[in-house]
């Protein structure tokens, strides 16, 4: 009988430690949330703040104007707008006195939605040159997004800037049916 009191007083001790830790778990947990409320309530009395400097005009935010036409392929047929794209490819190569090699129009991505065209592109061309041919393709119009660079120099050549190195170029750009 005196065993069994035992246990069951070490039994009722580990519950009412069990209670107790539940407790503590409890205010804790109630603590933290009251320092979050707390804190949201200070940030939204600052952003109130702060938005009440704001003219009311800004508050809009920047008025966006739609592109330019010119930023995009128009061509009526998907192929007339991967031509398109390869003779801009082309005249962008030739101003930078690169030789392009190939393009041909490549499979749409999964990322890809039906209005964006994609081609491939081989070339050979200095360091220099390239740079400004990308930059050229970046910021150009129609827009252009240089989706994957490739460079090879070719065997056995290590060194100079102005050695030709043979370049891959993945291209996307957008593209509009028009009529023309």
């Amino acid at each position: 009988m005196g065993r069994l009191r035992r246990e069951q007083a070490i039994n009722v001790g580990a519950l009412v430690g069990l209670l107790l830790l539940c407790v503590a778990a409890i205010a804790v947990t109630l603590q933290i949330r009251s320092d979050t409320a707390r804190a949201l309530a200070e940030s939204r009395e600052t952003l109130a703040r702060l938005e009440s400097h704001v003219p009311s005009g800004a508050k809009s935010g920047p008025a966006l104007s739609p592109a330019p036409a010119a930023a995009f392929l128009d061509a009526p047929t998907q192929g007339l707008a991967v031509a398109q794209l390869q003779s801009y490819l082309s005249q962008v190569v030739a101003r930078q006195h690169a030789i392009l090699i190939s393009s041909g129009m490549q499979r749409a991505d999964h990322d890809d939605t039906p209005d964006m065209i994609r081609i491939e592109a081989s070339l050979n061309t200095a360091l220099e040159p390239l740079q400004a041919l990308l930059y050229q393709l970046e910021t150009g119009v129609p827009y252009v997004l240089v989706v994957q660079l490739n460079l090879q120099q070719p065997s056995g050549q290590r060194g100079p800037r102005d050695a030709a190195m043979h370049v891959r170029l993945v291209l996307r750009a957008p593209w509009r049916r028009g009529s023309t």
